[in-house]
């Protein structure tokens, strides 16, 4: 059982929506001008005026939960969860997609299919009678299609987009009726598909589906029981859903999933397939080892001994000789917040950056790569992570993309928390203090992505001034807020932070006390009119936080 669920209300309410302002951007007088002009985009956050079906051409980024992107022809295509506000999208196809050439303006696809694959129900009624229970007929089996992931893939000497999904089941074990308190049988509801599907042809939302992958699976045998509603000992030890998939630098290909229950699980694939090279057999034993022999070996956990640890989404890349596994922390509405681990080799261990050993679940690990945050004169964002990594095609840029949802009663709006935003930002690569300029760590904008363009060096005399600065720190369910932060021409600093700061213009590093961040443009998509400023994000090693900052003036 998945216990990340999705609240999307249907409701029916007007909200005054702003649409933003469009102009060209005027350089600061300390910059040259740009060679190419861009427009700011001028999209609402609050989306909650264009949220029908019928306006899905509008809707740009609006709609986005659990993202994974891939470059395909030209497009940046990014598919995501069965998620809408309103659930104006439910009825109309499943895994749901955008396209964008410039990740800052996005079109609405279609997904791959509408109505879940016939292998689910036969894979999941031929497991229940293995089991000794009775099938479930397939008009009273509970569909939720959560979290694809897709790549751009060469199989056969042919690009392709290759797609992990998942498809979760509501009821419940032992007698199969619905998911409901009043239904509650005294064990724990069914388990999650993987599946995977292939396409040449994403803009017309043509896919082939290849079926079966992997499922939810289970170290007690037989033992669904489940005493209570409020047991959360679950008897799935690997969660079926989130599925991350890497070809790494030796071409062997690999997917990682799980959730919530046990951690992460490592599969490897093969490449022409796509399925798990080994066979995977019964979805149940009777010990932990006997089970990861044949379903995976964990490579992640927040709590080694927690079967409800909330942690899930691992999103996993390779750069510079290093495997970097993403982790969503927390519940999806408000808490939710990003980390990030890295190991030398795919099956770990993962280690944070102060050391931290992720694999076999030593707590809480740094560092936070997103966080529910607030700058001044903003309502700020909340639930902001499951996220995709994807380096832009051809360059050496990497980008951050997730959900993000507007705090509780926005505007009068009592359902403003299922407003799911997506939101793309670009990756800067922190040391992990003054000493060591080469250990670098990934940490997200504090501002959304805009592909504003290169103005030049951004120069020691235009860090000088007002910022608005946010220790970036956990804090369960509470948005960070910002405070001002002043940095001297003299290279002192007072407010949010006291002491020396100085400038490597080369680099675009801010050093502030024993922290570096990196420096770059950036929209003040706060701001009216929206206009470019200079953000900054950084951690260290110590910090157990992260800095963000945009400055104000």
């Amino acid at each position: 059982m998945r216990l990340k669920y999705i609240l999307i209300l249907s409701v029916s309410i007007t909200i005054l929506s702003f649409e933003g302002c469009k102009k060209d951007v005027k350089p600061k007088v300390d910059e040259p001008v740009p060679s190419t002009k861009f427009t700011i985009p001028t999209y609402a956050d609050d989306y909650s005026s264009i949220a029908s079906w019928s306006n899905r051409n509008n809707w740009n980024l609006a709609n986005v939960h659990d993202p994974s992107v891939a470059y395909y022809n030209g497009y940046y295509y990014m598919y995501g969860t069965d998620a809408s506000y309103g659930n104006e999208a439910v009825g109309h196809g499943h895994f749901q997609g955008k396209r964008s050439t410039d990740l800052a303006n996005w079109e609405w696809v279609g997904g791959p299919f509408y109505a879940a694959p016939t292998w689910v129900a036969d894979s999941l009624n031929a497991i229940r009678s293995r089991m000794g229970l009775g099938a479930i007929t397939k008009d009273n089996i509970g569909y939720d299609y959560w979290a694809p992931v897709v790549r751009r893939v060469t199989v056969g000497g042919h690009d392709i987009l290759r797609m992990y999904y998942s498809i979760v089941i509501e009821n419940y074990i032992k007698t199969g009726n619905a998911n409901t308190a009043a239904n509650f049988d005294g064990s724990w509801s069914e388990r999650a598909f993987i599946g995977m599907c292939e396409s040449t042809d994403p803009a017309g939302a043509v896919w082939t589906d290849k079926g079966f992958v992997t499922c939810s699976s289970s170290d007690r045998g037989k033992n669904y029981n489940r005493t209570s509603l409020s047991d959360w000992n679950a008897y799935f030890y690997f969660n079926a859903i989130d599925p991350t998939y890497i070809v790494g630098p030796g071409g062997k290909h690999y997917l990682i999933h799980g959730s919530w229950h046990s951690g992460f699980a490592l599969l490897q694939l093969d490449a022409t397939t796509g399925k798990p090279i080994n066979t995977l057999g019964e979805p149940y034993a009777n010990s932990a080892s006997e089970l990861t022999a044949r379903y995976g070996a964990r490579i992640g956990t927040r709590t080694a001994l927690s079967r409800w640890q909330g942690s899930e989404a691992p999103e996993v890349i390779y750069k510079d000789g290093y495997y970097y596994l993403f982790m969503a922390y927390d519940g999806l509405d408000v808490p939710y917040n990003t980390r990030v681990v890295r190991s030398a080799n795919i099956e770990g261990p993962y280690l944070d950056i102060t050391g931290r050993n992720c694999t076999t679940g030593s707590g809480d690990c740094y560092p936070i790569v997103t966080h529910p945050y607030k700058f001044n004169l903003s309502n700020g964002w909340v639930g902001i992570s499951h996220c995709c990594i994807f380096q832009k095609e051809n360059t050496n840029e990497w980008f951050y993309m997730s959900q993000a949802r507007l705090p509780v009663n926005v505007g009068g709006n009592a359902y403003s928390n299922a407003i799911m935003m997506g939101h793309v930002r670009r990756i800067v690569w922190c040391p992990a203090s003054p000493g060591e300029p080469d250990n670098l760590w990934p940490i997200a904008l504090p501002e959304r992505y805009a592909a504003v363009p290169d103005f030049g060096t951004i120069t020691k005399d235009s860090i000088v001034g007002t910022w608005e600065h946010i220790n970036l720190k956990y804090s369960y369910g509470q948005q960070d807020g910002a405070t001002t932060l002043t940095l001297k021409a003299d290279g002192t600093m007072s407010g949010a932070l006291s002491g020396n700061w100085s400038y490597d213009a080369a680099k675009k590093q801010l050093t502030m006390g024993q922290v570096i961040v990196c420096v770059e443009r950036e929209v003040d998509w706060e701001a009216t009119p929206r206009r470019v400023t200079f953000v900054y994000a950084g951690t260290a090693e110590n910090l157990n936080a992260t800095y963000w900052g945009k400055k104000a003036k």
